[in-house]
C-alpha cells in the first residue's frame, strides 16, 4: 500500500540486510515515523508496547525477531531464549506462537553457523505469504461487496454505494500488506466498485480512529468515524450493509476472538439482519480450542490505556490527557470473543466458509 504515493509494507529489512525496519504505529495518524529493530530485546518491546500489532504482523515480527536473535547468538541456548522472550510478549494473537513453531522446527535440526541465514530467508518468506494470503482474502471478500452493491440496484458514490462497518484496525497496519477485513474493501475500490466505510474509533487505544481511518484515506477510500457506540444505530436506520472485521484468533468452531466490542457489533448486525463477516487468514486459526468464549486467553493492558489519552492539540503538539478522576480504577480487557452462531461467514484466502469446524475443515482439510 501506499503512504504520501510511496509504496510500502509495515515490515521489511534494512538496506544492512541485518537489521529490520518498521512503521512505529504508536505516532500515527500524526506522525509516520520508521523504527529500526537490531536486537532480540527491541524486536520484543516492539511487540508488547505496541510499535506493531495486529495478529499477522506480530507473527511477522515475531520471525524477524527470531532471525535477529540468530545474528547475535545462533546457539541453542540463543535460539530457546529467543523463542521463550517472544513467546511471553503477547498472550491473544495466535499468529506469535505459530511463527515461532515456525522458525524453531526450521531452526533446531540446523548447525549454528547455519541458523542466521537460514532465519532471515524464513522471516522474508513468512512476510511474503502474508501478503499473498492477505490478497487472496481481498478476492474473495471482493465479491461479496460486489454482491451487495448488485443487490442494492449498483448505486453510484452520490447514492451511497456500499456502506461497510469495520471495528479495529485489520487493513495492512494490521498485517505486511493489503490487511484482512480491509482488504476486501480495498480490491472492491480499486475495481470501480463505489464504498464508505463506517470506522469505529475503538476504544481504548483508538485504532479505528487513529490507524484505520488513516490508511482509508491514504488509498483514498471515503470513510467516517463514529464512536464504537454508534454502530447499532446506523444499522437500524439501514445505513449499514455489512460488516467485516479481523481476528486475532479463530477458535476450531468457528468462535473469532477480535478486538473488544467486536462481539456487541456482532449482536447488533445479527438483530438487524445484516451480514458480519471476518476476513481471516489461515495462521490465525487455532486448531486445538473448540470454545473460544471459554479457552482464548484475553488479555488484559495497563489501565492507562484507558485512563489517558493522546492527541493533537490545536497548536499541533501530540500530548497525553487524562480523562478520569485522580485515583479512579479503569479495566482494559484487550478482546472479545464473537460466538459463530452470530457470523455470516469467514473469508480466507481458500474461499469464504461458514463459522464452523465443518467449514474450516472443508477449507483446510490439511490443517484439520
Amino acid at each position: 500500500m501506499k503512504v504520501n504515493g510511496t509504496p510500502y509494507r509495515t515490515i521489511w529489512l534494512g538496506g544492512d540486510k541485518a537489521t529490520v525496519e518498521i512503521i512505529d504505529q504508536r505516532k500515527l495518524p500524526h506522525k509516520f515515523v520508521i523504527a529500526r529493530l537490531e536486537t532480540l530485546k527491541q524486536a520484543c518491546t516492539a511487540i508488547r508496547e505496541m510499535w506493531v500489532r495486529g495478529a499477522p504482523l506480530i507473527g511477522a515480527t515475531a520471525a524477524y525477531g527470531m532471525a535477529l536473535a540468530m545474528r547475535l547468538d545462533p546457539s541453542d541456548n540463543g535460539l530457546s531464549e529467543a523463542y521463550d522472550r517472544l513467546y511471553e510478549t503477547r498472550p491473544t494473537a495466535v499468529n506469535l506462537r505459530w511463527a515461532l513453531d515456525d522458525m524453531r522446527a526450521l531452526l533446531t535440526p540446523l548447525k549454528a553457523d547455519q541458523r542466521r541465514q537460514a532465519a532471515y530467508a524464513r522471516a522474508q518468506q513468512i512476510a511474503d505469504e502474508d501478503v499473498e494470503i492477505c490478497s487472496n482474502i481481498g478476492e474473495f471478500g471482493k465479491h461479496l461487496i460486489e454482491a451487495a452493491w448488485v443487490k442494492k440496484g449498483r448505486p453510484g458514490a452520490a447514492d451511497g454505494g456500499v456502506n461497510i462497518l469495520t471495528h479495529c484496525n485489520a487493513g495492512w497496519l494490521a498485517t505486511v500488506d493489503w490487511g484482512t477485513a480491509l482488504a476486501p474493501i480495498y480490491k472492491a475500490h480499486d475495481a470501480g466498485i463505489p464504498v464508505h466505510v463506517w470506522v469505529d474509533e475503538t476504544r481504548p487505544r483508538n485504532q479505528g480512529a487513529s490507524l484505520s481511518a488513516w490508511e482509508l484515506m491514504q488509498h483514498g477510500v471515503p470513510n467516517t468515524v463514529i464512536v464504537d457506540n454508534a454502530g447499532g444505530h446506523l444499522m437500524q436506520h439501514g445505513r449499514v450493509d455489512l460488516c467485516i472485521v479481523g481476528t486475532d484468533r479463530t477458535a476450531a468452531s468457528g468462535d473469532v476472538c477480535n478486538k473488544i466490542g467486536t462481539y456487541l457489533k456482532a449482536l447488533a448486525a445479527h438483530d438487524n439482519g445484516i451480514p458480519f463477516y471476518v476476513g481471516l487468514p489461515s495462521p490465525t486459526i487455532d486448531w486445538t480450542v473448540e470454545d473460544g468464549v471459554r479457552d482464548i486467553p484475553i488479555e488484559e493492558r495497563d489501565a492507562t490505556e484507558v485512563t489517558v489519552m493522546s492527541g493533537q492539540t490545536r497548536d499541533g503538539n501530540v500530548t497525553d490527557v487524562r480523562i478520569v478522576p485522580d485515583g479512579a480504577k479503569a479495566a482494559n480487557f484487550a478482546f472479545d470473543v464473537t460466538p459463530r452462531r452470530f457470523i455470516t461467514g469467514l473469508i480466507t484466502e481458500r474461499g469464504v466458509s461458514k463459522a464452523s469446524r465443518a467449514g474450516l475443515s472443508a477449507l483446510f482439510p490439511e490443517k484439520a
